[in-house]
């Protein structure tokens, strides 16, 4: 009989990646959603606005939830392999530098600066690195 042992951040790595998978799929969606009304903002506006920053904007938030979502999937699959953990740490970087470079824009584009925002938006990826560098020990 053969005892699996499971690594240290396993569950951790596989419950962050699960959440990940469903905020990055809900922000798919809205990412999806604001790409077409920005569009039909665009086109009642009948050229009033400049569409540049808008796009940018919504494809940006579409980029950042599709990150979101691939290091999810790479988390719960390789949650009982400390091997790739370094993988799970990867995507896990890139969604928070993805979500501090959305601050930036936020206020480039005019918005205010907010560390609330900014450090709701790091939890995540940051427990989900935590949880891959726990693997991987």
């Amino acid at each position: 009989m053969e005892i699996k042992t499971e690594a240290k951040g396993a569950k951790f790595l596989k419950v962050t990646g699960i959440l990940m998978i469903i905020f990055g799929a809900i922000a798919i969606i809205t990412g999806i959603i604001a790409i077409l009304g920005i569009a039909a903002l665009l086109l009642l506006s009948d050229g009033a606005l400049s569409s540049g920053l808008l796009y940018t904007a919504g494809i940006f938030t579409l980029v950042s939830a599709v990150a979101q979502f691939i290091a999810g999937i790479i988390g719960v699959k390789n949650c009982n392999k400390p091997e790739n953990a370094q993988k799970c740490i990867v995507w896990g970087a890139i969604v928070a530098v993805l979500c501090v470079i959305g601050s930036i824009l936020n206020v480039v584009g005019g918005g205010s600066f907010s560390v609330v925002n900014l450090l709701m938006g790091l939890v995540l990826p940051v427990l989900y690195i935590f949880g891959a560098v726990k693997n991987k020990a």
